[in-house]
């Protein structure tokens, strides 16, 4: 396998010789399509997948099947969850969707330890990803404790379209990524669009005024 991969991924890079030599000997590039699971709840963690290419949703379903996105992990990015399981030797509590087609270096549990014990650089790069992972869910827990709900989904319609002002998602898809209830996202929609920051059509939000939009962000942070 080509080694090249590791350079994409920032702290990797400066692994010596020897251990980047074993990483790729030792590993499996693996692809999984779009919308299957990459992971379930209950699984055993048997690798850490480090995305070439693609993005992973990990999400959390209660028992009333209600879900919650607890983050993303992108390209040149490792799951958090993924690495705490095989730290723990514990099962999965979250599930992992392939948003879009998910290319990944797969290294396997007995690789993973091997590599935690000899290399400080592999073990800064696997601690660094989960510390600033941890602190994102920490966040994630202070919005859904304390934060107004129709901020939040401002918030979260503004990262979803990035760049442009079309979002590809449906009513119930924001109610999971916000772990609220699809008529929550609905009556705050019809808000937004009263107010015409947003239009709403089958399977798609459009950003009408994103000012507006940035600017409840802003007022309720500065609050």
């Amino acid at each position: 396998m080509d080694g090249d991969w590791i350079d994409r991924f920032k702290g990797l890079s400066r692994l010596p010789k020897d251990i980047r030599r074993d990483l790729v000997a030792g590993s499996r590039i693996m692809t999984v399509p779009e919308g299957a699971l990459v992971f379930s709840a209950g699984q055993q963690a048997d690798n850490l997948l480090l995305l070439l290419s693609g993005t992973v949703r990990v999400q959390q379903r209660s028992d009333t099947g209600r879900e919650v996105t607890l983050y993303r992990v992108h390209a040149g990015e490792s799951c958090v969850l993924t690495t705490a399981c095989m730290l723990a030797f514990e099962e999965y509590a979250a599930e992992g969707v392939a948003e879009a087609q998910v290319t990944a270096a797969a290294i396997p549990r007995k690789l993973f330890d091997d590599l935690l014990a000899r290399s400080s650089v592999f073990r800064e790069f696997v601690f660094a990803a989960y510390s600033r992972r941890i602190t994102d869910l920490f966040t994630l827990i202070d919005d859904i404790v304390f934060q107004r709900m129709d901020v939040r989904l401002a918030t979260r319609l503004l990262e979803l379209a990035g760049e442009g002002d079309t979002i590809r998602t449906t009513h119930a898809g924001l109610a999971a990524e916000l772990g609220t209830a699809r008529e929550v996202v609905s009556r705050i929609l019809a808000e937004f669009g009263r107010r015409g920051w947003v239009d709403t059509q089958r399977g798609e939000v459009q950003l009408t005024d994103r000012p507006g939009l940035e600017g409840l962000v802003r007022s309720a942070a500065e609050r």
